[in-house]
């Protein structure tokens, strides 16, 4: 499959259940807060190269970053910065002392969840993660860039033909 079919397979997958302007918002603060949910424990464990210093949350970035790389070069350049900035401050937050990073980590990630889960009972569909929790994870920060991208008014063609196709699909 070419890059441009399996961005747009992607994006239509994802988009079908993100219509709702309240649940496309409540994406767009749940995902990355998710996401720094994750990375503050993945900061705990750190490595060096060449007296560079590497988190565990930088690999998964760079990972994240490399599979989005196949799929549209631009959004995966602003993801990895967003990424990186993420990162940055996952590991502030997970420098504090005691309990502290475990209780921000856990509030995010689960409050994140539950704020996508209330975005999903207003737009009266099933959440991607109940149907296909691997890819919906794989897909939703991806799809936070790609929202940042439409709210900006770039890229409009492909935002028509996501639309196009989702209207094609409901036929």
């Amino acid at each position: 499959m070419k890059a441009e079919g399996k961005l747009m397979d992607m994006l239509t997958g994802y988009a079908v259940s993100h219509q709702h302007p309240f649940n496309v918002f409540v994406h767009m603060i749940g995902i990355p807060t998710i996401m720094l949910g994750i990375f503050i424990p993945l900061t705990w464990v750190g490595f060096e190269i060449n007296e560079f210093h590497f988190y565990l949350a930088h690999v998964v970035l760079f990972a994240f970053t490399l599979f989005y790389l196949t799929l549209d070069v631009m959004f995966a350049v602003v993801f990895a910065v967003g990424g990186y900035l993420l990162t940055n401050l996952a590991v502030k937050l997970g420098g504090y002392p005691g309990n502290t990073g475990w209780i921000i980590a856990g509030g995010c990630f689960f409050g994140g969840y539950v704020a996508q889960f209330i975005g999903h009972a207003v737009e009266r569909s099933m959440p991607v993660l109940v149907k296909h929790p691997i890819q919906a994870n794989l897909a939703a920060p991806f799809f936070t860039v790609v929202e940042i991208f439409k709210l900006a008014g770039l890229r409009s063609g492909l935002f028509d033909a996501v639309q196009e196709e989702i209207e094609l699909q409901r036929r």
